[in-house]
């Protein structure tokens, strides 16, 4: 079986448009969290989101093009663009046929729907866009990217809500070991921050409505939490085999090692309370990764702010780690980022890699009143310093899809 190692990775986020940015906010405990001002949010009970700032598609990728691109696949094209960047990696100078891309949404292109639905109400048919539906569907983001950089090999949009981008890198993980693929462009994408997906949530009572102090309405495993935050932006990565990353001398940044996938078989929103299926993906991360519970320095929680979530991924890890559960940091990167959908996996895993690079675990902010149930070490408000070797993501999505992956400080 091929070793499979991370090469280059990319982040548009509400923290900031380049890996540097979103780090530099993750560390100083910064909350990308807004009032939204990009829509009309008068008669909706939530009015706060992370948005994505100074992001301008036409700049990156020009008029005409961005006229053809949902803003979710605009951000997976610009995220991927910096990971190849990064990685020195050019598709000309490889074989396009072992170049996959694996980059998923969970929502696609809601606000082109949106815009086309209100061209056929107020115009008619006949002035509906013909691009709509190539704009609006949900494996676009992967397509735009195959189309720009010329990748000819397997190319899939896994849509399993919340996990996306875990089964993204987990799944092409999978491919790359099996000898199927020398690259993966992998992760997550969305932009869902729109009028109709902020009055569903809002009336399934599931988003937070601390809309007058937004920096502090995001706060995982906090008991005065009211609900999850909505955000947008991409997460990508690129996945090499080790025996190609070495052949061009790529700079390596972590080791993907395992991949644990399960469903809950219990709700169509709700996370199972006894948190079964998570508990099942990380015990199967663990096994494809070989390394024991004791190894684990650090988890990445999934943590989206909602009671039930914040406590079925608690009673989760404690099954699976006993009392060693207590002495393994927990961080929670949306308690600053908000929940990214679809993107939040692959931006995670991002900062869970640069983690294991500089020595430090992002603070889980917002940490004001510990919820009993959650008594885990969820490094409280203030970044700490920690040598981090082998450590595991979490990410669970509606419909009861989880996804877990374990990744390791590279070593030749």
């Amino acid at each position: 079986m091929e070793r499979v190692v991370i090469t280059g990775m990319g982040v548009i986020s509400p923290l900031g448009n380049s890996v540097e940015r979103f780090w530099d906010g993750l560390v100083h405990g910064q909350s990308g969290i807004s009032t939204i001002d990009t829509f009309d949010t008068s008669r909706h009970k939530s009015k706060i989101a992370g948005i994505v700032r100074d992001f301008d598609g036409e700049a990156l990728f020009g008029r005409k093009e961005v006229r053809r691109m949902d803003r979710f696949s605009q951000f997976a094209l610009a995220a991927a663009e910096q990971a190849l960047e990064d990685a020195s990696l050019r598709v000309d100078d490889t074989d396009r046929e072992r170049v996959g891309v694996y980059v998923g949404s969970g929502i696609g292109g809601i606000q082109t729907l949106l815009d086309q639905a209100e061209v056929l109400q107020k115009r008619g048919p006949d002035r509906v866009s013909p691009t709509l539906v190539p704009m609006m569907i949900a494996n676009m983001a992967a397509a735009m990217i195959s189309i720009r950089f010329g990748t000819q090999g397997p190319s899939m949009s896994p849509v399993t809500a919340c996990s996306i981008g875990n089964t993204a890198i987990g799944e092409a993980w999978r491919l790359i070991r099996s000898g199927s693929a020398d690259v993966v462009i992998a992760g997550g994408t969305e932009a869902a921050v729109t009028d109709i997906s902020l009055a569903s949530f809002g009336n399934a009572t599931s988003v937070s409505t601390r809309n007058e102090a937004p920096a502090s309405a995001s706060r995982p495993f906090d008991a005065g939490r009211d609900g999850f935050v909505m955000a947008e932006g991409a997460g990508i990565l690129i996945l090499e085999s080790l025996t190609h990353a070495l052949s061009r001398g790529a700079r390596i940044h972590a080791e993907v090692i395992g991949y644990g996938a399960s469903s809950d078989a219990y709700h169509m929103v709700a996370t199972h309370p006894e948190g079964i299926g998570a508990y099942q993906a990380m015990k199967h991360a663990l096994r494809e990764a070989g390394v024991e519970p004791n190894q684990i320095d650090l988890i990445s929680a999934h943590a989206t702010s909602t009671e039930i979530g914040d406590r079925s991924e608690t009673a989760a890890i404690k099954k699976l780690f006993g009392e060693q559960a207590y002495r393994i940091p927990v961080t929670a990167n949306k308690s600053m980022t908000g929940h990214m959908l679809g993107a939040a996996g692959g931006v995670e895993a991002i900062a869970l890699v640069k983690s294991m690079q500089e020595g430090i675990i992002p603070p889980t902010i917002n940490q004001e009143e510990p919820d009993p149930i959650c008594d885990l070490d969820y490094v409280p408000n203030k970044a700490r310093a920690a040598e981090i070797n082998v450590a595991m993501s979490n990410s669970f999505g509606f419909g009861g899809h989880n996804a877990v992956i374990i990744l390791k400080k590279f070593q030749s």
